[in-house]
């Protein structure tokens, strides 16, 4: 089975679960440390969905209604269309349950992000500054998109991403790059980021245009409730993960110590600064203790399943 075919066969089968830091300088200041974790220790119901794909409207090759009723069997709670520099407005269309999420990409004249719960079409003005600015004004929630893009890796480059201030997080899988230049993970320059201290999470999109690319790609958001105002929120402030087909049973923190369980997972790794690795074990759980005199400034896990499929849970910042 090849990698494209093996995620298709994932996704129709995943299951739906219904800044720097200063590390310590003393033994003492070690006792005290503890590790943020975005998660909620209540028992939310996790919402499976997707923000970023095309239709029609913009380079997609079906209507918004065939595009929603696609996502609706695949049984999503949520999705976002995001046509270019345009909004496709969801509310004229069936969502078949689902929570849909006004939102498009803006793609012309630099980088591509997400604008997110977007109320009016921001200007794809050359400066992304002013552009992320723009959103956040609006109360919207940036995703810049797909940074390892075309042949050179750098469709959006980590001098950018760096001097770039307001954005929510990053792709860190964009599926639809498996078909083209580039390399789909970012998870490279995601790690740079967080080792400089930036609190930005890491997104799994499909960012589909055809049949062929819907559902390799996905966010599992732990959400009090289905209201678009509250999937947001928790995107805000990284209350998910990401996922091309394992699905996480557990995520918990004691102290310094972060422990995760997968059903469908073969392997995890705990990921440090700069993308060091700092432990790995097979099987369906993980649990490490985080020494701050060396691990830090923050920790992040991936879970591994069969073939390519894995889960990014978001990073965790030593406090």
């Amino acid at each position: 089975m090849n990698r494209r075919d093996f995620l298709l066969q994932a996704a129709a089968g995943a299951a739906v679960a219904g800044g720097a830091l200063h590390l310590s300088e003393s033994a003492a200041a070690a006792d005290t440390a503890g590790l943020q974790s975005t998660y909620s220790a209540e028992a939310l119901p996790w919402l499976r969905g997707n923000l970023h794909t095309h239709t029609t409207n913009s380079d997609g090759k079906r209507p918004p209604q065939f595009v929603v009723d696609a996502y609706a069997e695949l049984g999503y709670d949520f999705l976002m269309i995001s046509d270019h520099d345009q909004l496709t407005d969801p509310g004229p269309l069936d969502a078949k349950g689902m929570t849909l999420i006004p939102g498009n990409e803006i793609s012309a004249k630099g980088p591509h992000l997400l604008h997110v719960d977007a109320k009016s079409v921001v200007p794809p003005l050359p400066d992304r500054q002013a552009v992320l600015d723009q959103i956040a004004a609006e109360g919207g929630l940036a995703v810049m998109n797909h940074p390892n893009w075309t042949g050179n890796y750098n469709h959006c480059d980590l001098g950018l991403l760096e001097k770039l201030q307001g954005y929510a997080g990053i792709e860190i899988f964009n599926a639809v790059i498996l078909y083209l230049e580039g390399c789909e993970l970012a998870t490279d320059k995601w790690d740079r980021l967080l080792a400089q201290g930036r609190r930005v999470w890491g997104f799994a999109t499909d960012d589909s245009h055809h049949d062929d690319h819907r559902g390799l790609g996905w966010l599992m958001v732990q959400s009090a409730d289905r209201s678009a105002g509250a999937i947001v929120g928790a995107l805000r402030t990284g209350r998910f993960y990401s996922s091309t087909g394992v699905t996480v049973d557990e995520i918990k923190t004691d102290g310094l110590t972060v422990s995760t369980r997968a059903a469908n997972a073969q392997l995890f790794r705990v990921y440090g600064a700069k993308g060091r690795m700092l432990a790995t074990a097979r099987g369906q759980e993980i649990a490490y203790t985080v020494n701050p005199e060396k691990d830090g400034p923050y920790v992040r896990v991936e879970a591994f399943g069969e073939g390519d499929s894995r889960a990014w849970l978001q990073p965790m910042f030593l406090a």
